[in-house]
C-alpha cells in the first residue's frame, strides 16, 4: 500500500506556512546535496521564506560560481 495523495495548495495560516517551510527547507537542501554526490555535478539552490529571508546552497561551495 502506497501513501495517499494529496492535493497541493497553498498554506493559509501564515504560522503554519513558515513552520512547514522550516522542516522541509532542511530536507531539500540535504536532496541536493545527495545529487552533487551522487551524480558528480555542480547544484545551486536558491529559496526565498515566506518572510522572504533568502537560503542558497552551492555544492562546490562557492556561490561565485552560480
Amino acid at each position: 500500500m502506497g501513501r495517499k495523495k494529496l492535493a497541493l495548495r497553498k498554506i493559509e495560516s501564515s504560522t503554519s506556512r513558515q513552520v512547514t517551510y522550516a522542516k522541509r527547507k532542511e530536507g531539500i537542501i540535504k536532496k541536493a546535496n545527495e545529487l552533487s554526490v551522487l551524480c558528480d555535478t555542480d547544484v545551486a539552490l536558491i529559496m526565498f521564506s515566506p518572510s522572504g529571508r533568502l537560503t542558497a546552497f552551492a555544492s562546490n561551495g562557492s556561490y561565485n560560481d552560480v
